[in-house]
């Protein structure tokens, strides 16, 4: 099981907690994927009425929360947003987020890194939603960050693992650095991928909740997650660029 600041998260799947249908499809997604963790979004909460009622459901999960700084594009946002979600959700663990494009949301590198060495200084557990830079990545963790959270695709993309030489590449540098793939994960069998390549957990939220059944498709992440530490665990065959019988030729019948 991932180990995230020193606490140990009974499942590699993290889910988000927007765009569902209903808010029984949201408790049937978390109760049939087993998911560790339930990230949240300040705005979404609210403080009264339609608020109050989701931030009871979510606690109803029986989960680790994840507030989040979904939708800050300035370092003041995100720092300001996140001291109100430590305050309103008693967690110091945040999932920053700065976006540095509207289009593709990719984070703000720059303001990615202020924001986080603010907050690290500040006591809080930063997972800073990034690329698969490398430099970006050591930056991070001198700011402060013990966990680093790579996005495979643009958010709600559904594209997989984009860059898999970058991602590849990014976990072989910080080999004992705890790593989440965030975002753009729009299959099982992209999580499986990920966990084959030595990532520890995975965070999605759109594949899901816009899925037709969204507590299948939860139960179907989870299983694929499985099927990716396994796999993983087995070590796999290498890849090869010329095929290998896998019958041998000795004993072959002589005709």
């Amino acid at each position: 099981m991932p180990v995230f600041y020193g606490t140990e998260i009974a499942s590699a799947l993290m889910l988000g907690t927007a765009q569902y249908p209903a808010p029984s499809d949201l408790a049937e997604a978390f109760r049939r994927s087993g998911a560790g963790v339930a990230t949240v979004s300040l705005r979404r909460e609210g403080a009264a009425g339609e608020g109050q009622a989701f931030w009871e459901l979510v606690r109803g999960l029986g989960v680790r929360l994840l507030p989040n700084t979904a939708g800050c594009h300035s370092v003041r946002e995100a720092v300001t947003t996140a001291h109100m979600a430590r305050e309103l959700f008693g967690t110091d663990w945040i999932k920053l987020e700065v976006i540095g494009n509207p289009d593709t949301l990719q984070p703000d590198p720059f303001g990615l890194l202020e924001a986080a060495r603010i907050l690290c200084a500040d006591g809080f557990r930063v997972f800073p939603y990034t690329t698969e830079d490398g430099i970006l990545a050591g930056r991070l963790l001198e700011a402060g960050c013990e966990v680093l959270m790579p996005w495979g695709a643009p958010i709600g993309t559904g594209r997989g693992l984009n860059n898999r030489y970058g991602l590849r590449t990014l976990r072989a540098q910080f080999p004992q650095v705890p790593m989440v793939i965030d975002a753009g994960l729009g299959l099982p069998s992209h999580a499986a991928q990920a966990m084959e390549m030595g990532f520890d957990a995975v965070l999605l939220n759109t594949a899901v909740a816009k899925a037709g059944d969204p507590a299948a498709m939860a139960e179907a992440f989870a299983l694929a997650l499985r099927a990716g530490v396994l796999a993983r665990g087995a070590d796999p065959m290498p890849r090869r660029d010329m095929a290998a019988p896998s019958t041998p030729l000795i004993g072959l019948a002589v005709l």
